[in-house]
């Protein structure tokens, strides 16, 4: 086979990024994603481009916080590889799927490829996501009043609840935060995340019960794609009487209240308690995402 020739783009030859297939609809799906030509590469063999990668980051971030984009062309594996292994950066990467694609043969085999490529590269799978948007059509379902949802401007308030709720988590992120440093560490990474992120720090809110007994948390919010389910948390003595629902529905209703024309929001697929509340609040599938750790 021909040599590989691996370039990072400006904006003169941002153009070649577009030239691959696109079988997973990553183009429907990064329309509103601003990524910057100098953070996206491609390969070429003979003149064509094999493998394109774009990494992402917020509009200060002097490197970038993942690989959000990755296509290789069928049996270019290799190619793909060689294009994140050589990349400056050495981040999480997210391959985002049509909602059902392991059903749909064509699509199944280009995220294999990806996949296979990814794990040729060093990388390994972390956790499969689902990924919801609600828009204005879906309705809300009613508030539930068993609890009160109030703004609390403590970050220390936050920050125990949130050591609180990791120590008995089912979220892959988490998960890995506390295997690198403890639930110290993983509390204070989703601290730093939502400060990072846009959105008023006035949002945030505590839930707690008519006598005033703290429930959990949760933080509606926008990252730099628009406006999210941030966080949802149960204190670990409240679960088990489905709380994260009126956690969730109320967070909804705020966003709404604020003006959102659209609500993404993400949870592990292993989180099956957690899917069946977004399914019952009326969030629908929209994709799905893959995340790969290096």
């Amino acid at each position: 086979m021909t040599d590989l020739v691996i370039r990072a783009l400006d904006d003169s030859d941002a153009p070649l990024f577009d030239t691959l297939p696109d079988p997973l609809g990553q183009r429907d799906t990064h329309r509103r994603t601003r990524h910057r030509p100098d953070w996206r590469r491609v390969v070429l063999r003979d003149g064509r481009v094999v493998a394109r990668a774009a990494w992402w980051g917020g509009p200060d971030d002097t490197a970038p916080v993942n690989v959000n984009w990755f296509d290789v062309a069928e049996g270019e594996e290799s190619a793909g590889a060689e294009l994140l292994r050589t990349a400056p950066w050495r981040v999480e990467l997210e391959l985002t799927l049509p909602s059902g694609w392991r059903d749909d043969p064509r699509q199944r085999a280009a995220a294999e490829t990806r996949f296979a490529a990814a794990r040729a590269a060093g990388y390994e799978l972390l956790v499969e996501r689902y990924l919801y948007r609600w828009t204005p059509e879906h309705g809300l379902p009613a508030r539930p009043t068993r609890l009160r949802h109030t703004p609390e401007p403590d970050d220390a308030v936050f920050l125990d609840a949130l050591r609180r709720i990791h120590s008995a988590t089912l979220d892959a992120h988490a998960l890995l935060a506390i295997d690198k440093g403890g639930v110290d560490l993983a509390a204070q990474e989703e601290l730093d995340f939502f400060h990072w992120c846009p959105s008023p720090r006035e949002w945030w809110r505590v839930a707690r019960t008519p006598q005033g007994d703290p429930v959990g948390i949760h933080i509606p919010a926008h990252n730099p794609s628009g406006p999210c389910i941030g966080f949802i948390g149960v204190l670990p003595e409240h679960r088990g009487h489905g709380y994260a629902y009126d956690l969730l529905t109320e967070c909804a209703h705020f966003l709404v209240d604020e003006g959102a024309p659209f609500i993404a929001a993400a949870t592990d697929r292993g989180n099956v308690p957690m899917a069946a509340h977004f399914e019952k609040a009326g969030f629908p599938i929209s994709r799905e995402r893959v995340h790969f750790r290096p």
